[in-house]
């Protein structure tokens, strides 16, 4: 029996008890070892229906659609179309965030790395028309410049909205045509969709809520989110078998299943090829490259990228040393990381010889906490750091503008010590104790951020 068949009767025989002790609705789930390739799923698709999941259901992809953003772009930079360190300028004139000089010098290399520097947590419906993507960018013109580009990671999902308009621009097409025609078809996918409509075909997941930590998941309001945010990943579904399709093509240098050279060896390579440094590693990769998140795990090096959307969850790693892709779709949000480590950290070990990094876990307060404290702005929220009469330091954050109409405002949440600048959230944040690292500094010592994945500055008092 081969390390993958091991692994097809371990799914066979736990997944289903997974689900239930992790209290996700459901999961799907695909491992290849080369062209081999084993899945399973558990679960219920949608509470309310008690429509069960199968190998074929389609699950929405959240984020880890910018790998597909990413593969568009690199098409064109083969077909010498882009350059990716050529001003985004070039191929949107248009193109515009707050700061002019900052808008002049962002480059395509800049956007796809995360390293642009304006803040990019914004999700602007700009409607369901085709021109809804061109007209998203043109709301970004007010975005606020964070730092100098070129010099900090802050994941940002207005970027590859940008990003998508790009392509959109050079195609001649929508977004989602792109998709269907350079990636969907190449690569022959049988159960994908680019939009709810599309995926209404389908044995369709529907994500899952829970009002309280502690609650019961109840069914999602809506399926998805706007189209306009379509290139950061608003709505891209399939099944973990078509996920795989597209991982293994990277894992083969390009090459599709048909023997056909879907992206460059060279493109294929410069996006697994590290850019730039995460400071607030401990969940997300330990780095970046163009789409890529890099993880330096136990054992080498893992390259993947993770996705949420309402009440969804989706997970992807790739091992290429060893050509072992692994991928873990579910319709729960908020309980479904701990299955992911479950599921992810068995596949590594076995298959390929890599171990999961421990979770961040809190400890004591460093002596002198003073440079931490204050209020970090973002347009998203305002967040405090603060210490009680007791020494506790806590995180309190409220919402702003449109979010604060749909979104309780949340309750303080203590921070504890970790390692060096980084504090984590004393209670479990969606099953992990949430890093903050504090990245700069102002010249008199104060952290210049609060790093969170995003980078929300510091505003002196």
């Amino acid at each position: 029996m081969s390390e993958l068949d091991t692994i097809d009767t371990w799914l066979r025989d736990n997944l289903a008890a997974l689900v239930g002790e992790h209290r996700v609705p459901a999961a799907a789930v695909a491992v290849s070892v080369g062209d081999e390739v084993v899945e399973h799923a558990a679960g219920v698709l949608n509470l309310a229906t008690g429509v069960e999941a199968t190998t074929d259901s389609l699950f929405q992809i959240g984020s880890i659609t910018k790998t597909w953003t990413t593969t568009l772009v690199m098409q064109l930079v083969d077909e010498g179309k882009v350059d990716l360190d050529c001003p985004v300028r070039d191929y949107l004139p248009e193109f515009r965030v707050a700061d002019d000089s900052a808008s002049a010098k962002i480059t395509v290399r800049h956007l796809l790395s995360h390293t642009s520097g304006f803040e990019g947590d914004y999700f602007t419906d700009t409607g369901r028309g085709d021109d809804c993507v061109e007209k998203y960018v043109a709301t970004l013109a007010t975005a606020p410049q964070l730092f100098a580009p070129g010099t900090l990671f802050s994941y940002n999902n207005a970027g590859y909205n940008v990003l998508g308009r790009l392509v959109e621009k050079l195609r001649g097409k929508p977004y989602d045509e792109c998709l269907r025609e350079h990636l969907f078809a190449p690569l022959g996918l049988t159960h994908a969709a680019t939009d709810p409509y599309d995926a209404i075909r389908f044995r369709a997941a529907l994500g899952h809520l829970q009002p309280t930590p502690d609650a019961e998941h109840e069914p999602a309001p809506i399926w998805a989110l706007a189209r306009s945010n379509a290139p950061a990943g608003a709505m891209l579904a399939m099944c973990p078998r078509d996920l795989l399709v597209f991982a293994r093509m990277h894992l083969n240098n390009g090459v599709g299943p048909d023997g056909s050279a879907v992206l460059s060896a060279a493109s294929a390579a410069a996006m697994a090829t590290r850019h730039v440094e995460v400071p607030s590693a401990g969940l997300m990769g330990d780095a970046w490259g163009l789409g890529w998140e890099i993880f330096d795990f136990g054992g080498g090096t893992v390259i993947g990228h993770d996705g949420g959307t309402i009440g969804q969850a989706a997970f992807l790693r790739l091992v290429p040393e060893h050509n072992v892709a692994v991928a873990v779709l579910t319709n729960s949000g908020s309980t479904s990381f701990p299955l992911y480590e479950r599921i992810v950290g068995k596949v590594l070990a076995d298959l390929a010889d890599r171990e999961l990094r421990p979770l961040p876990t809190p400890g004591p307060l460093p002596d002198d906490v003073s440079r931490y404290l204050g209020t970090y702005r973002s347009d998203a929220a305002d967040t405090e750091i603060f210490r009680d009469e007791d020494g506790r330091i806590w995180k309190r954050t409220r919402f702003k503008t449109a979010q604060a109409e749909v979104m309780p405002q949340p309750d303080d949440i203590e921070l504890a010590g970790f390692r060096g600048d980084t504090l984590v959230t004393k209670t479990l944040y969606h099953g992990v104790h949430l890093p903050h690292t504090f990245v700069g500094d102002d010249g008199s010592g104060h952290a210049l951020f609060v790093h969170t994945g995003r980078a929300d500055r510091w505003v002196k008092s």
